[in-house]
């Protein structure tokens, strides 16, 4: 048939090592003319295969001209008609070539730039796979290999590159990606749903499902230099929560700290959106943390300019962090952090009041304030 992928040399590529590394439970997606699922099944080591594809004309041929009773065929988009099942090896051999024409060849096209589907796969992915099971997946180097290999790490997994083969014009990887160490010790902890959620220069952030609440996951950013960070910023909120300062901090590990989800707005979008009293409110409850820092000697550090900074949650609270933003499914939504006191410090002298006091009086947000008719006076605010 047509429409029904046949085996190139990628295909070759894989099935060589799917051969070697298939075991237990084999999810193989997007399996084409089921080159794959047929090597899986002819493993011994191997219980059961489930083979999926998008096309339910590729599922019917296979039904018809393969019979093996270790195989299963259903009609699927990568995981959707997949519920809770979960498995010992992904297979993957993606369509991952970047789209020329506005109708899509679903065999070989991943998308406006070949990464897409493959973006979509890692990021759904780690719901179907056991604890200690592997993924198996090919792709080429018009794909993008740095875009591929961030998303494997923006999914807390690892991988290592079986092979790689140079023909043409392209080069072809096979690599075999699992669980990292800390998506391992979030699950232990019965954290569901970990995704991948936004970055700074020193943490990552997840959002994942904690008895059915959701909460924010940070970990370090493997890229940063800084030491410890993680372990001072648990330090700073173990104490400041104490002060209903911060967001809550839930539990910890020396690879990362686990908090209450908060949802709100940036502080300038706020100051936009709300009248005099509401503000007012505010930022009374602002400099209240401030100052109960203050004479705690802890400097927090950026509250000159605490636009990424300050969330307003949803019961007009502010909540010191770092907030950022990222796309998710292209749709530009607030990333609740909900903390960024890695680089708070012990001083004689902490500025905190005097860093937001900055901020008020600085012309842009002076112009803000006056918009909705709030003045501040700005000898008033510096002899306070």
């Amino acid at each position: 048939m047509s429409n029904v992928y046949k085996p190139r040399e990628d295909s070759a590529m894989l099935e060589q090592y799917v051969r070697q590394y298939a075991k237990g439970s084999v999810l193989d997606i997007g399996t084409g003319s089921a080159v794959q699922a047929i090597a899986a099944a002819q493993n011994k080591k191997v219980s059961s295969v489930l083979a999926t594809d998008i096309q339910k004309s590729v599922i019917e041929h296979s039904k018809n001209n393969i019979k093996n009773k270790k195989i299963t065929f259903i009609v699927s988009d990568l995981f959707k008609n997949l519920r809770n099942k979960k498995f010992e090896a992904i297979i993957f051999n993606p369509p991952y070539l970047p789209q020329e024409f506005k109708v899509r060849d679903l065999t070989l096209e991943g998308g406006k730039k070949g990464y897409e589907v493959i973006e979509k796969f890692l990021n759904e992915v780690n719901t179907f796979l056991k604890t200690d099971g592997i993924i198996l997946i090919v792709f080429s180097s018009l794909t993008n290999k740095n875009k591929i290999n961030e998303f494997i790490g923006n999914n807390l997994l690892e991988f290592k590159e079986l092979a790689k083969k140079h023909i043409f014009f392209e080069d072809l990887h096979v690599y075999k990606i699992n669980k990292s160490t800390i998506l391992k010790k979030l699950e232990q902890r019965r954290i569901k749903n970990i995704r991948y959620f936004s970055k700074g220069k020193r943490g990552f952030i997840f959002t994942g499902t904690y008895n059915n609440k959701k909460i924010a996951v940070k970990i370090k950013n493997p890229k940063s230099e800084a030491i410890l960070r993680i372990n001072n910023e648990i330090n700073f909120l173990r104490l400041l929560n104490k002060k209903n300062i911060g967001p809550n901090l839930l539990f910890s590990d020396k690879d990362y700290l686990i908090y209450g989800f908060i949802d709100g707005d940036f502080i300038i979008d706020y100051l936009k959106n709300n009248g005099k009293k509401n503000v007012k409110k505010v930022f009374w409850d602002i400099f209240r943390q401030l100052f109960v820092m203050d004479k705690l000697k802890i400097n927090k550090e950026e509250m000159s300019n605490p636009v990424k900074h300050i969330l307003i949650n949803k019961k007009n609270k502010p909540v010191l962090i770092d907030a950022q933003k990222s796309k998710i499914s292209g749709i530009l939504k607030t990333v609740p952090v909900l903390l960024d006191f890695e680089r708070a410090h012990y001083t004689l002298k902490p500025g905190n009041v005097t860093q937001f006091c900055d901020f008020l009086i600085s012309k842009h947000i002076l112009a803000l304030l006056k918009n909705n008719n709030i003045k501040i006076n700005s000898k008033k605010i510096i002899n306070a």
